[in-house]
């Protein structure tokens, strides 16, 4: 059996995330990373194994981290909390210092960073993959309070998968599993239809009498003739899903009689509702400066230089950086170009030539997975896609039943692989 190029380069994404000229040696510097998620970890462990003359401080409030990807197969009963939570030892082992506290200030003036304790930690270079924060209003009648009823399972840290997972094993056979989508940007492109897809096989396996309603801000999203090919092959008769022309837009929640209200009045009542809200860059990069009035953070794309502050690099989901997407691959693309780029300033020399890449695979049956590959280089005011450098997985139509059925479990393996390898490459 032949592979494409395409799938060849979905197979083996982590050791092409390196940039050109990454072994190049580094000016000794302190490097301090806020964050430790996809960006923040894989830039620790990058500027730690390739850098050694950098100093470099990893602050995190977290003990642990736990993954989005890979966070809607415990909807599925697939995977545990457990298997998708990473500690920093190992990090701290390799010579990272590893600092567990918040960062209240940063100082790009005098370049330092105040902790929660009134520590300052001084830099040489500065980077940030500090995450999301969710638009709490943006939906009217959505705030924290409501989203203990209605849960939105977007950002592990604030609110663990397991409580959708718990309501959605309690609701009745018979139920309606609801979910409101939000408009683009946001993090994980592809991720809320992957997680239809996981509702979808545990309803088809536990709760055949129910279906879910997906109630979307957009008129079309990431992979979507892949997904919705799934849908009608795996779980005929349980998918609903409605773009924003057909009143999926969702104006409103009402958590007591657990409705959400669309774009036209029509009121939505589920057993159980996901709802997931716009989002904005987390509040530390916003109170230090870093984000335009979109909320998220202009980047200088050919290093992920902040485009509003000197000395501060910004990975990650905060980024402006389409059309590459807000997903951990990326985070983790740009956390090793920066680091190569940091190294390079603080040696006095010209950054390297940037290319990035990115792999979004998603869950949507069991040993079925579907992809979308993207090559990125920086133009002048963003980055571009190099043109027939990826692509999504072939659709049905295109394979017999046996291919199919080979690609799909293929790619299943291919993301299982990928996700392995690059928590391994985070926190190994």
């Amino acid at each position: 059996m032949t592979i494409s190029r395409r799938a060849l380069l979905a197979a083996v994404p982590v050791a092409l995330a390196t940039p050109r000229l990454a072994f190049a040696q580094a000016g000794a510097g302190r490097v301090v990373i806020i964050g430790g998620g996809f960006g923040g970890a894989s830039a620790a462990r990058f500027a730690r194994d390739r850098f050694p003359a950098l100093d470099i401080t990893l602050i995190e409030r977290s003990q642990t981290f736990t993954t989005c990807p890979y966070g809607n197969l415990v909807l599925a009963g697939r995977r545990t909390v457990e298997s998708i939570t990473f500690g920093y030892d190992r990090l701290a082992a390799r010579g990272v210092r590893v600092v567990h506290q918040s960062v209240t200030a940063v100082d790009p003036a005098g370049r330092r960073v105040r902790l929660a304790d009134g520590t300052d930690v001084p830099y040489d270079r500065l980077v940030m993959s500090p995450g999301i924060d969710l638009r709490w209003g943006a939906i009217e009648g959505y705030d924290e309070a409501a989203s203990a009823r209605m849960p939105h399972g977007w950002i592990p840290s604030l609110q663990p998968i397991t409580l959708l997972a718990r309501q959605l094993q309690e609701m009745p056979d018979g139920g309606t599993f609801v979910m409101a989508i939000p408009d683009n940007p946001f993090r994980c492109p592809p991720g809320p239809y992957e997680r239809i897809s996981m509702v979808a096989e545990y309803l088809k396996q536990a709760k055949p009498r129910s279906k879910l309603i997906a109630l979307d801000a957009k008129n079309g999203f990431s992979k979507q003739p892949l997904f919705q090919d799934a849908w009608e092959e795996l779980y005929p008769g349980i998918v609903e899903w409605r773009g924003a022309s057909s009143d999926g837009r969702v104006m409103r929640v009402h958590p007591a009689t657990m409705e959400v209200e669309t774009e036209f009045g029509e009121k939505v009542k589920g057993a159980v509702v996901n709802v997931i809200p716009p989002q904005m860059a987390a509040r530390i990069a916003r109170d230090a400066g870093l984000a335009n009035q979109s909320g998220w953070c202009p980047v200088k794309p050919a290093t992920f230089e902040s485009a509003q502050v000197e000395g501060i690099w910004v990975l990650g989901d905060a980024t402006i950086a389409a059309p590459m997407p807000k997903s951990g691959f990326a985070a983790s693309s740009h956390a090793k170009h920066a680091i190569a780029c940091i190294a390079a300033s603080l040696a006095g020399r010209a950054p390297p030539a940037a290319t990035f890449f990115n792999t979004c695979y998603s869950h949507v049956g069991p040993d079925y997975g579907i992809s979308i590959v993207g090559v990125y280089r920086p133009g002048p005011t963003s980055l571009v896609e190099v043109e027939g450098s990826g692509g999504i997985s072939p659709r049905n139509a295109t394979m017999s039943p046996q291919r199919r059925r080979e690609h799909r479990h293929l790619e299943a393996l291919y993301a299982d692989g990928w996700y392995e390898s690059i928590t391994n490459e985070m926190f190994g």
